[in-house]
This record gives structure tokens, C-alpha cells and sequence, in this order.
């Protein structure tokens, strides 16, 4: 573990040195499998390994959190370089945050948040070994996380569940390996184990997701959605034919507890199933299910069964400008009877280099909220900008703020019209 962070923190470190440039165009899906340059030195994408997905001979584009894809015109963050017969990759996004939620419920505070990731990739023959690293800083906000009106989710302390605020993610998002091998020119199978990783429910995570990668809040439909992004025992088998993948997994169904810094035990109690469709280089379409074992450590003998289903799509305009857009839905069914659904509408629009524009309107249905469990129907809306200023080819600064708007019955307590202010400075490498 330790040879790991100190891998991934020197991979951050050196990024102006990898430097390469950071959009890179999608390259045939058919290049195949290039011998990789043997240099050390930077590595054009198009035409090498490097160039098609961990996953299949597909643009590398394609490929977002855990075995999610996104639209294959969208850009694929992160440094590249070369190491013998390593490909290696690298990514930064760190922000500190100002959250002040108005209203009866809300509250304020100060935070860090983001991810830093590294990985790795060779290949093995008519295969292809991927290892991924993602690190956190969200456990030194505290248990009690961030606020963020209309939020719940997973507990604080073991003993109750954090109401308007958003948890902490764990200090290791994920540590998986992947092998794919390929069948044909347009075909492949693959094996991804992650402890922890994402098992093949949902979209993308949403940090992961070009719609809202500049937004430092997480979406209240976050665990109707993606919220297994961090699951500590995954095990997923797929097939990729052109723009299809079908996967299944096994994973445990257990949220992790309140202990961020530590790895939960695995129990594969759970499963899902996931097909994914890109019929174009602008658009990713997804429909998923999974049986949760268990999943809320507060109330451990509820089950759930949930249903997603997404659209992104993503496209680059005249000059600079690119607009990119997530609409999904999803359904948690659970063993106490309730159903309840959520929906998210997503989109960030960048005018140019420097400058990027983002909204978010999301719906919910939450038994949580209310002191007697019962269901209220919630939304909200918010708005965002966010200006970078590039301070080398691979590394950049910005400054940020959003405004939300919350809508919810009175009888929640919320009092007048609760809004959201969050202002942010970030630093990203890609």
C-alpha cells in the first residue's frame, strides 16, 4: 500500500515532465496493438497501445470510472509517458471548498476534496493489463462531510445516517487490475477486480463525468445513481463488440463504514448487470440493474434493488468550445416496499480554454429526510462557473463558484427558501 501512494504522489509530482499534450485525438478503433516505444520519452496517442481502451480495441476516450464509458469524443484527462513496456498515467484534481447551505437545515463549512490517480498498462500478447489507483482526500473533512442541502446517505459515526450532507469518500477510491483479450479486430473479453472499485451499475461516477467535472458538489441522486463507486470487493466479467459491452458483476453490497482510512471486508454477496451502447463518437448510452446485499450498515436487514439507466453526450464546437450532457435516472426498490425514483440533468459548456459553465437540476424521492421515514418528493437546481488559468502545458489553477437552489415541502423543516453557495480554487494536471 505504501509503495503504491508513494508511486502515485511521483507520478503527480513529475507530470510537467511527462508534459504531452492533453487533448488527444480518437484514434481508429482498429489500429491495433502498436509494439510501444521503448524510450522512456513521450508517446503520441494515435497508433500505439497507448491509443485503444483498456478494455478492447476501441478509442481510449471511451473509457471513464471503473468499466463505465463515456462518449468517445470526449477528452481523456490525465499525463501519459513511457516506461519500457509500461504505459503510465497520471491525474490530478484537488480543490478547496467554501460550502454555506442557508435555511433552518443548513450550515456551513470548509473542506478539501478531489482524487488523485495513477495507472499503469502493458501489453500481454493479444491481451491487455490495466492497474488503477485512485486516492482521496475526503476523510480530513472530517465523518460528518460536507453540507449540502437535501443530501443523505451513508452514516457519520455508525449511529445515525448524515442528513444535508455529503459523506467523505474513502482515503482509497480504487485499486483494481483489468486483463482484456482480444478476439478480433472488433472483439474482446475482459476480468476487472477491484478492492475497492466499481462494479458495473450505473453511469460513470459523477467526479468522473465530463457534464460535471467542474462542480465541486456531489448530485443528490448520487445513491440513486453511483454511489458503488467505492466498493470493497468487485469482480466483473464483460464482452465488447464495436460499441456494445455486456458486463456482470459480483461485489460486496455493503456500504463502507464510517472508518475511512481502512479496507472493509470483502463479501461478493451482491450482483449487477450492465449494457452499454455507443452508437456514435458523441454519444453513450447505458441501462443497468443490481441486487444490493444489505447495503446500509444502519439498517442491515434491507435489501434494494436498483435501476439505472443514462444518456451522455458530449461534442466539440467551433474553436475551443465543447458542450457535454448527462441525463439519468434511477430506481432503488426496496425490501420495506418503498420504490423510489430520482432523475438528474446534467451539463457543462466550456466558450473556450479558460472558462467553463455548469448546471445541474436534479429530482428525488427520499425516505430519509423526514423524522417518521416517510417519502417527499425533493429538487434542486444550481448554477456554476469556474476560470482556469493554464500555468504549464499539463497543470492548472482555478477559481470557482456555484449557486443551488432547494425545493422541498415544508414540512421538512427547511424553512423559507434554502439555497446553496459554494466558492472553490482548484488545481488540476491533465
Amino acid at each position: 500500500m505504501r509503495f503504491s501512494v508513494l508511486l502515485v504522489s511521483a507520478m503527480a509530482l513529475a507530470a510537467p515532465a511527462w508534459a504531452q499534450e492533453h487533448q488527444h485525438p480518437a484514434p481508429d478503433p482498429h489500429a491495433g496493438h502498436a509494439m510501444p516505444d521503448h524510450s522512456g520519452h513521450q508517446m503520441p496517442m494515435t497508433g500505439t497501445a497507448m491509443g485503444t481502451g483498456i478494455l478492447g480495441s476501441y478509442p481510449m476516450n471511451r473509457d471513464a470510472s471503473g468499466t463505465a464509458w463515456q462518449p468517445d469524443a470526449a477528452s481523456h484527462g490525465g499525463v501519459h509517458t513511457a516506461a519500457g513496456d509500461w504505459m503510465l498515467m497520471g491525474h490530478v484534481s484537488l480543490a478547496g471548498v467554501y460550502s454555506n447551505q442557508s435555511g433552518l437545515r443548513g450550515d456551513e463549512k470548509a473542506f478539501a476534496a478531489g482524487m488523485v490517480m495513477g495507472a499503469a498498462r502493458r501489453d500481454l500478447g493479444d491481451g491487455t493489463l490495466n492497474l488503477r489507483l485512485m486516492l482521496s482526500p475526503d476523510p480530513l473533512m472530517g465523518k460528518d462531510g460536507y453540507p449540502l442541502l437535501l443530501a443523505s446517505g451513508e452514516t457519520a459515526d455508525g449511529r445515525r445516517h448524515l442528513l444535508d450532507r455529503q459523506h467523505p469518500h474513502e482515503l482509497v477510491m480504487e485499486m483494481a487490475a483489468s486483463y482484456s483479450h482480444r478476439l478480433s479486430d472488433a472483439s474482446s473479453a475482459f476480468l476487472y477486480l477491484g478492492y475497492p472499485g466499481e462494479p458495473a451499475l450505473g453511469p460513470p461516477a459523477f467526479m468522473h463525468r465530463a457534464s460535471a467535472g467542474p462542480n465541486p458538489s456531489a448530485p443528490i441522486t448520487h445513491h440513486w445513481l453511483d454511489s458503488t463507486h467505492i466498493t470493497f470487493g468487485v469482480a466483473t466479467a464483460g464482452f465488447v463488440h464495436d460499441g456494445w459491452k455486456l458486463e456482470v458483476s459480483q461485489f460486496t453490497g455493503r456500504e463502507p463504514d464510517q472508518f475511512r482510512f481502512n479496507f472493509d471486508k470483502p463479501k461478493f454477496d451482491s450482483t449487477a448487470v450492465r449494457l452499454s451502447f455507443n452508437p456514435s463518437e458523441n454519444w453513450s448510452l447505458q441501462a443497468s440493474w443490481g441486487h444490493l446485499n444489505s447495503p446500509e450498515q444502519l439498517d442491515p436487514g434491507k435489501n434494494e434493488d436498483r435501476f439505472t439507466a443514462s444518456a451522455q453526450y458530449f461534442r466539440k464546437l467551433e474553436g475551443q468550445q465543447s458542450i457535454a450532457m448527462t441525463a439519468a435516472w434511477g430506481l432503488k426498490q426496496l425490501s420495506d416496499g418503498n420504490n423510489l425514483h430520482a432523475a438528474v440533468l446534467e451539463a457543462t459548456y466550456k466558450p473556450n480554454d479558460p472558462w467553463s459553465v455548469f448546471a445541474r437540476g436534479e429530482w428525488v424521492e427520499n425516505a430519509e429526510l423526514g423524522p417518521h421515514h416517510e417519502v417527499n418528493r425533493v429538487g434542486q437546481l444550481s448554477i456554476g462557473v469556474v476560470h482556469d488559468w493554464r500555468i504549464s502545458e499539463n497543470w492548472k489553477l482555478g477559481l470557482g463558484a456555484s449557486h443551488a437552489f432547494a425545493f422541498a415541502p415544508a414540512a421538512l423543516g427547511y424553512g423559507g427558501t434554502p439555497r446553496g453557495n459554494m466558492v472553490f480554487a482548484r488545481i488540476v494536471a491533465e
